[in-house]
C-alpha cells in the first residue's frame, strides 16, 4: 500500500479516519513517495506547526519505506499530468509522481484526496 500525503495528514491529526491508516501501518507493507515528504514540510508550514516537521518526516520514514524518483517515474508522472489535467480539476504535478510510483510499483494508494477517486487502484479513506 502506498500512504498519500492525505492520510499521513489525516494519521497525524488522529481523525476517525486515521484507523485505517494505522490499520495498515500495522498490519501491511506499507511505502510512502518521497514526494510526500516535502508535502508535509509544506503542510506543516501552512499551519503554522514548524516544530513537528522533523516528528512526522522521521515519523513517516521509520513507520513506512520511502520510494524515491526515477527516470522511468519521471517520464510516466509527466504523461499522467498531461492527460489528469484534461479531466480533473486542482490535478497537480507532485499527484502524478504518487500514482506514477503506485503504478511503477503496482501498489495501492491510501488516500483521502477524491481527485484520486476514480482511479482503480486507490482505496479512499
Amino acid at each position: 500500500m502506498l500512504l498519500d500525503t492525505s492520510a499521513w495528514v489525516e494519521f497525524f491529526q488522529g481523525t476517525e479516519r486515521s484507523k485505517k491508516v494505522e490499520s495498515v501501518l500495522r498490519t501491511e507493507e506499507n511505502f510512502t513517495s518521497i514526494v510526500s515528504i516535502a508535502e508535509i514540510v509544506n503542510w506543516c508550514l501552512r499551519n503554522d506547526i514548524r516544530d513537528l516537521i522533523t516528528v512526522y518526516t522521521e515519523g513517516i520514514k521509520k513507520g513506512s519505506r520511502i520510494l524515491g524518483l526515477s527516470e522511468a517515474a519521471s517520464s510516466a508522472a509527466g504523461e499522467l499530468n498531461f492527460d489528469r489535467k484534461k479531466t480533473v480539476k486542482n490535478w497537480g504535478m507532485l499527484d502524478s509522481f504518487i500514482v506514477a510510483t503506485s503504478l511503477l510499483y503496482d501498489l495501492r494508494i491510501l488516500t483521502k484526496d477524491s481527485q484520486f477517486k476514480d482511479l482503480p487502484n486507490v482505496e479512499m479513506l
